[in-house]
């Protein structure tokens, strides 16, 4: 048996995995199976036993925070056997490995030795300039989607808010896609020829797909998806190249397979060889990425079952109790065998937890366990007024634990933060933008805003609410009466740039006690607009030295003025008023992923938070795991089952028949691909079980990151049509003999 595995003392499973010696094997590891200890135990038993000098054990995971976690890990277990710590092992993600080969050998794939690589922001921000000139070029185009009898401010609601935001989805989607395939826009554009009008989906992303390519070839750049497509090419190209990669990784092991995508399995699959080692660990039952990514489950789940492959079901965690074990274990059953729509029946791989073994180094925790299902209906505010109040009784007693608010997405975790801070409890975030990042970029973009329009009387307002907040003394304690004042001065420059009798502040009904306040803001505010020619960073951290005093605060500050300046580099033709709206974008649209802001939660401990309440969306709590977890919002929108009065997301509600954009351009491509018939509507349907699948899984998710306690509420949602106990919670609750409440 290997040293790693005497110091952690492995399970049967576990070890099964560190005796490995070369060749295929696919492990499904379940929630809480050790898998990363196991996996980094296995690469410095590796490193130890297998591999000559100028050799290296690939580690090829999902997200930078892994690369970290594995380097300290695989570390750690080389300096205890006195082996040099940081030599005979790489870490990198998919991406940073396809760069690797593509910087050593740039020619093969006729890229420039000095080709640069942007970052997703950038090439998100030129897809968005790409699809906005699209559609203001053909204004009609989106006539032939909406309902007939949307009409008044709904169609305008729709026309211009919704549609547009919608088709930057939907291109990103087709973009993906296309380079997952090696589809080129030429080649597509091509095909779109011979096509007619029921098209339109794939010749708007088609188009956008070749705008957005000339742009990085101006750029000479790349993004991170043509970087796998390209050490493919690179590896294809020159066989001794791979021959010469081959022998410097002799065993390459991957984590969070279950994630990967054709084109990212592909590249490993041909850098490992049909006669080399690879290692895939993951778990099918917790692929959630695949309605808005490449990300492809089925991929693992048929290797695990290849011919050649040796399988290993990593099936024992210490992670929860028996109860919590027994719920996720019924979810995957009754999923299985009784799900009410046949086809959601493949959503998991029927692999049951079973919990640790008596004297395992994990025993699953036995003690205080409790598992709850809320069955009584609850609006949306009542269901966080409940699970606030649940929390305000429970932390004084559990000072030493840990607990997660889980939601469906960030607008719901926004409503439970603002609750929670109400009620003066401590909590953090791990949402797409942290409620200090939306605050702090509402009182930026306010100020900004009068900056940018310094004529528009709302602006002045703004600015002004954003700035006593922050004000000193009498001045800021008069804020609210000023403020009144000022909202209604007609003509801002009176106030701003008074000349004579035209001073506002000597014309207008000033009392007394608003003067001080306004006198003051109005010495600001004339600061803040010589600065208005200043580089947009340079204005953004000026700005933010008189409205933040809180390091926590100035360095959100100093954030938003570096993505800002990236943004000014990205569109040279944009001013003021264009990168003012980027940064509002972080405070209204929950949907946009600006930039996260709060604590790094790529290294997000939980232990770290005891006494605290975490708020996450499900998707960013996977990995982690809690004492007590609120499961919220388990009803038949966030969690549909197929049934007739179901709603879905990726349907909008003011487009002809539901339809999914995404799924009908990604059925267009694939048509396209094949010279097979397009039926509108299909694909939308279709979209539906691929959503129901990953649903049931993301409940999986979910259940599974509890330790201890588990409780799960559903709410009413806000529609016209009230939602529904999602099916799931039905079954989960009549299988688990809990009453009605």
């Amino acid at each position: 048996m290997a040293d790693a595995a005497r110091r952690f003392q492995p399970r049967p499973a576990q070890r099964q995995v560190l005796d490995y010696r070369g060749g295929y094997m696919g492990v499904a590891a379940v929630p809480g199976s050790g898998k990363t200890q196991t996996l980094s135990a296995l690469a410095a038993d590796l490193v130890a036993r297998q591999i000559d000098d100028d050799q290296e054990v690939l580690i090829v995971t999902l997200v930078n925070s892994a690369v970290g976690n594995f380097a300290v890990r695989i570390s750690g277990e080389l300096k205890a056997r006195g082996l040099p710590p940081r030599a005979g092992y790489r870490v990198r993600t998919l991406h940073g490995l396809a760069h690797d080969i593509v910087r050593e050998r740039p020619g093969l794939v006729g890229l420039a030795d000095d080709f640069a690589i942007i970052d997703d922001r950038v090439a998100g921000q030129i897809v968005d300039d790409a699809v906005m000139a699209w559609l203001r070029s053909h204004p009609g185009f989106v006539d032939g989607y909406l309902r007939e009898d949307l009409e008044g401010a709904g169609l305008a609601r729709a026309r211009l808010d919704h549609w547009p935001d919608d088709c930057r989805e939907m291109v990103d989607a087709f973009i993906r896609r296309a380079k997952d395939e090696r589809r080129r826009p030429e080649a597509l554009a091509s095909q779109l020829s011979l096509r007619g009008e029921e098209f339109g989906l794939a010749r708007l992303a088609a188009e956008v797909y070749a705008d957005y390519q000339r742009s990085l070839s101006y750029r000479g750049a790349v993004d991170f998806a043509d970087l796998v497509g390209y050490a493919i090419d690179a590896l294809r190209q020159d066989p001794d190249y791979r021959a010469r990669l081959a022998q410097r990784w002799p065993f390459i092991l991957e984590d969070e397979a279950q994630d990967s995508s054709a084109l990212q399995q592909q590249l490993l699959e041909l850098l490992a060889g049909p006669g080399g080692n690879w290692v895939r660990v993951g778990d099918p039952n917790q692929a959630v990425y695949q309605t808005f990514t490449t990300a492809n489950p089925q991929l693992l789940r048929g290797f695990l079952e290849r011919p050649g492959v040796t399988p290993v079901e990593m099936d024992q965690s210490g992670r929860s109790a028996l109860p919590i074990i027994t719920l996720a274990n019924a979810l995957v059953d009754w999923t299985r065998d009784a799900h009410p729509l046949p086809g959601a029946r493949q959503a998991f791989r029927r692999q049951h937890i079973r919990p640790t073994d008596a004297g395992d180094p994990q025993p699953n925790p036995v003690d205080h366990c409790e598992l709850y299902f809320h069955d009584r209906e609850l609006s949306p505010d009542k269901e966080v007024a409940d699970i606030v109040s649940s929390l305000v009784r429970w932390l004084p007693q559990h000072p030493d634990e840990t607990v997660a608010v889980l939601v469906p997405d960030n607008a719901r975790g926004a409503r439970y933060v603002e609750a929670l801070q109400g009620k003066g409890i401590a909590c953090v975030e791990l949402l797409n933008a942290s409620a200090p990042a939306r605050d702090a970029a509402r009182r930026l973009g306010d100020v900004l805003g009068l900056v940018a329009q310094p004529g528009e009387r709302d602006a002045l307002r703004r600015a002004f609410a954003a700035w006593h907040r922050a004000a000193p003394g009498e001045a800021g304690a008069q804020g609210t009466l000023a403020e009144r004042v000022l909202s209604r001065c007609r003509e801002p420059h009176a106030f701003l740039w008074p000349r004579g009798d035209e001073d506002y502040m000597a014309s207008g009904p000033v009392d007394a006690q608003s003067r001080a306040a306004l006198l003051a803001f109005r010495a600001q505010a004339q600061r803040w607009l010589q600065g208005a020619l200043l580089p947009v960073d340079q204005l953004v951290l000026t700005v933010a030295q008189d409205l933040f005093s809180a390091p926590a605060e100035l360095a959100l500050a100093h954030q938003f003025a570096v993505v800002l300046r990236g943004y000014a580099g990205a569109n040279p033709t944009w001013r003021l008023p264009e990168l003012v709206a980027e940064l509002r974008e972080v405070a209204t649209n929950p949907r946009r992923k600006f930039l996260s802001l709060a604590e790094d939660d790529n290294g997000f401990n939980p232990d770290d938070h005891k006494g605290e309440v975490v708020v996450a969306t499900i998707h960013k709590a996977k990995g982690l795991e809690w004492d007590r977890i609120y499961l919220t919002a388990l009803n038949n929108y966030d969690f549909p089952a197929g049934q007739a009065h179901d709603v879905y997301r990726g349907e909008r509600w003011y487009l002809q028949d539901g339809l999914n954009l995404g799924a009908e351009a990604l059925a267009q491509l694939a048509a396209l691909g094949s010279g097979a018939e397009y039926v509108a509507g299909e694909a939308s349907q279709a979209a539906r079980l691929d959503y129901i699948c990953e649903r049931l899984r993301l409940l999986y998710v979910g259940i599974t990151r509890a330790r201890k306690d588990l409780i799960l509420t559903w709410n009413s949602g806000r529609r016209r049509e009230p939602c529904q106990r999602a099916v799931a919670f039905i079954a989960l609750r009549a299988m688990r003999g809990q009453p009605g409440s």
